[in-house]
């Protein structure tokens, strides 16, 4: 897989073909951002496939936000989780991840059933990160395609698949740092305080060596 994307503010990509209609065409021009944009439009597309800083970006995380919305335009979001590398990439158009049971009111998968299209948000917040995608979904159940499930599940989770989810990318873009305000999970505060107990041992062992050789020495 080749190295399409870079991280940045701002990039021509098949993203804003989609993205950027008539009604936000306008509210740029309002805003006063249309002619930097409309610039970067007339540029070659790209973009539009999953390279080598996306596929990492992407297999890393432990979460994303899903938005689809239904026939009449009602959206919805959710947030979909799971160990890091849950969400896989296929192949460079496509990403898919095993589907859990989860409330039962099943939004997402009956509004892809009318409308396919979808929007997923990738964060690292840590690091003030942001990939867009958006593309087309589909859902299929775990008996009808238990070969992609074993591809998609984690063994050693043991919540339930009832289908495995296939995201057809159409764009893709990276987003500005800026607002992002950074969070961290348990596992990576762990991580950076780490180096602080391992010095703090470091220094009660230092210093239960010097009381037992005040000790040896008579003393007190």
């Amino acid at each position: 897989m080749s190295m399409t994307g870079k991280i940045g503010c701002l990039m021509p990509n098949k993203f804003q073909e989609l993205a950027f209609t008539d009604a936000v065409k306008a509210a740029q021009d309002h805003y006063g951002s249309r002619r930097h944009f409309e610039k970067l439009e007339h540029r070659a597309d790209s973009n539009f496939e999953i390279g080598d800083a996306e596929a990492d970006f992407i297999e890393s995380r432990d979460g994303f936000y899903l938005a689809t919305a239904n026939d009449d335009g009602q959206p919805y979001v959710q947030f979909r989780g799971g160990r890091p590398g849950f969400l896989k990439v296929l192949d460079e158009r496509t990403l898919g991840y095993a589907d859990f049971r989860g409330n039962l009111q099943y939004i997402s998968v009956g509004n892809a059933s009318e409308n396919k299209k979808v929007a997923l948000f990738l964060m690292d917040y840590p690091n003030r990160r942001r990939l867009k995608i958006i593309g087309e979904i589909e859902f299929r159940d775990a008996a009808d395609d238990p070969e992609l499930i074993e591809k998609l599940a984690d063994p050693s989770y043991e919540a339930k698949v009832e289908r495995a989810a296939v995201i057809h990318v159409k764009g893709l873009e990276w987003n500005c740092p800026q607002h992002i305000t950074p969070r961290y999970t348990m596992d990576e505060i762990k991580a950076m305080v780490e180096p602080l107990y391992e010095h703090i041992e470091k220094l009660e062992r230092e210093l239960a060596a010097i009381k037992e050789g005040d000790k040896s020495e008579g003393i007190s």
